[in-house]
């Protein structure tokens, strides 16, 4: 017969692979994702580690020097903008500042980056190899010794303590210190025992030292990793090209499933197979129902914490890929937010419906979400888009009190505007209670790229109108899409919050225009109709264990500072000549998008891209030599960012010298 459609695609990436599959029929070959790697210290951030470990020495030997080496620190962070980044007021003392800063440091070594590009057919080897096992073995995988984390199982066998990651700064920690771990740098906070034990992972791989006799959790997990996640990755490149031929030639490719690998997901490696995603009937998953408890609990948490008041009016982006990578956060978050529970049937873990949980056990008011999803996860999951539908109906019809139930409220109040407009009673409690919105049936995106790549906008109000109009769709309660342009406008001019979850640490969001399009342009909806700016946090959910809610404004903080700008990360995409160079010229017109549609970037981020990419000789050469074209289109992205009032350069001479890369 004829050979397929057959198509490449990253193994972390199933709703793209899936949306081939029903279009064409398509035979998939998944392949591995980037290696990944800690981001570690660098320029001024490294300067500022060694200050900050003068800083404690002086403390317990010359507390004479303190407000000298206070102020010089203090000084250095304010001229790079950390002091921002992490939230360093004037008011602030010192040993406050210096906390806040050195959680802030930690945070950045810690991240994750990607060290390069996959190469198709090329599993990663050196360095690549050694650092990407690690980190797909720091996530944990079960309950048994051999699924533990890599890190913690070495924390547990040597007795330490990584939680939390900072503890006060005065606070010297006491706890015992082997000399295994020893370096010779500053050792006071669990941020500082992580990275040791990071880097005794790395000497255990590489052989350098031996498995003491009574680690036993350790030797459990490296046992596993030489016996099945090191052949695993191994194979990827020779399986990548066998199940490429495999296809070519009209034959079977093997199935296999597809996820965040480095999320504790080894079974979907080696890639070279023909992924498949799940079975829609059993999300969200009792697992993400977890996630998306503890996430929608620490969000709440965050939010009174930041801003002195309850959590009461969200709105969520909810994409379809995330959602099968995931079993379903993002939903199993809504529901939890409204006070919501999933139930499942018990032999097939199927979901056959909700539980609405008493408010007594909430301890807090119901969360108003408004959902837009995806084109794909319209397609992909459309007895999501009912259940989500279904518990907002249902907890509006709740006899509760307006401060209890701020959905119920909101409702009753729009439906009987409705109704003494002339609408039937039914029909205007339907569209009040309307909380499912995207893009209309076969279209996909929130309409904004076109919009940033050809600079065809004057204001924040061209970039708002184009998401409403996009987006302004209604689904649910037998709509299926349904033009609603003003109640989703309604909708959003009451949102407080906006939220968008991120499920791994393979990619972040400078690396997709979908981020800004969704996230950014539900913000800068919301900022155009109600003018005000709505909170926005972006979470990680990458360690489902342990969710964190973090700012916007940290999210993209961390990454200028801990991939955009790293010379680490730079070094592994210039491997890659032309795409390398491309990858460099994408991440400039993120944040650009991210500037123009929330305000979350700030003067000192372009600052660092700028001074990182054409103000580095190294970088402008390579930009210059392997693809001119992307140093033209990273000179012109910042002379737009000035013009448009998006950036303020820290430099005088910013201006000519960028005009002279154009002319």
């Amino acid at each position: 017969g004829p050979v397929p459609h057959l198509y490449p695609f990253i193994v972390n990436d199933p709703g793209e692979g899936t949306q081939a599959k029903r279009r064409s029929a398509a035979v998939i070959v998944d392949h591995l994702t980037p290696p990944l790697t800690r981001a570690e210290s660098y320029g001024p951030m490294a300067r500022l580690e060694a200050l900050v470990d003068e800083y404690y020495h002086a403390s317990g030997l010359d507390p004479r020097r303190l407000a000298l080496l206070a102020r010089e620190i203090r000084d250095l962070a304010s001229s790079v903008g950390l002091d921002q980044d992490c939230g360093i007021r004037p008011d602030l003392d010192d040993d406050a500042a210096l906390t806040r800063l050195d959680a802030h440091l930690c945070d950045l070594k810690e991240l994750q980056i990607r060290d390069g590009l996959h190469v198709f057919g090329r599993s990663p080897v050196g360095v690549q190899r050694r650092d990407l096992l690690i980190a797909l073995a720091r996530a944990p995988r079960g309950a048994a010794a051999q699924q533990a984390s890599l890190i913690r199982a070495l924390a547990q066998d040597l007795d330490l303590d990584i939680d939390p990651l900072i503890i006060p700064f005065a606070s010297v920690w006491q706890g015992r210190r082997p000399a295994i771990l020893e370096t010779g740098s500053p050792w006071r906070t669990a941020g500082d025992t992580v990275e040791r034990l990071e880097i005794l992972a790395c000497r255990l791989l590489d052989g350098e030292v031996a498995v003491d006799e009574g680690w036993t959790r350790t030797r459990a997990v490296l046992d596993w990793v030489a016996a099945t996640l090191a052949p695993a990755v191994d194979a990827c490149g020779r399986a990548e090209i066998n199940g490429l031929l495999a296809g070519l030639d009209g034959r079977f490719v093997p199935p296999g499933p597809s996820g965040a690998p480095s999320r504790g997901r080894p079974e979907v490696l080696p890639t070279g197979r023909n992924f498949y995603s799940l079975d829609t009937r059993m999300v969200p998953t009792p697992a993400a129902w977890t996630l998306g408890w503890r996430s929608a609990c620490a969000l709440v948490e965050r939010h009174a914490q930041d801003h002195g008041c309850h959590l009461t009016r969200v709105a969520l982006s909810a994409w379809g890929t995330a959602n099968m990578r995931t079993g379903g956060d993002d939903i199993a978050q809504a529901l939890a937010l409204m006070g919501v529970r999933p139930v499942w049937e018990p032999v097939t873990g199927r979901v056959t419906g909700f539980e609405i949980l008493p408010a007594t056990i909430l301890d807090r008011p119901r969360v108003d979400v408004t959902l837009r999803i995806s084109g794909f996860f319209r397609d992909a999951f459309p007895n999501l888009i009912d259940l989500v539908d279904a518990a907002a109906r249902a907890v509006a019809a709740l006899d509760e009190p307006d401060d209890v139930n701020p959905l119920a409220a909101r409702v009753r109040v729009e439906a009987a505007a409705l109704a003494a407009d002339g609408m039937p009673t039914e029909t205007a409690m339907r569209r009040a209670a309307s909380r499912v919105f995207g893009s209309k049936p076969g279209a996909y995106g929130a309409g904004l790229q076109a919009l940033i790549d050809e600079g065809g906008w004057q204001n924040e109000a061209d970039l708002a109108g184009a998401y409403l109009a996009w987006g302004g769709w209604s689904y649910g309660a037998g709509a299926e899409g349904e033009a609603a342009h003003g109640l989703f406008a309604r909708r959003l001019s009451q949102v407080q919050t906006v939220l968008h979850n991120q499920d791994n640490r393979e990619h972040d969001l400078l690396d997709s225009d979908d981020y800004y399009q969704f996230e950014g342009g539900l913000a800068a909806a919301i900022h155009h109709l109600s003018g005000v700016r709505p909170v926005i946090y972006h979470n990680d959910h990458s360690r489902p264990e342990n969710p964190v809610v973090r700012s916007l404004e940290e999210e993209i903080a961390r990454v200028v500072r801990g991939r955009a700008a790293n010379p680490k990360w730079l070094a592994g995409v210039m491997r890659h000549g032309y795409k390398g160079a491309f990858e460099i010229a994408a991440t400039v017109d993120y944040l650009f998008a991210f500037a123009a549609t929330t305000g979350a970037v700030r003067d000192h981020h372009f600052d660092a891209l700028y001074s990182a990419y054409l103000e580095d000789p190294a970088i402008d050469q390579f930009l210059d030599q392997h693809n001119p074209a992307a140093r033209r289109e990273i000179a012109a992205r910042f002379r737009e960012a000035i013009d448009r009032g998006l950036w303020k350069p820290r430099l005088n001479s910013v201006f000519e010298r960028l005009q002279e890369r154009l002319t």
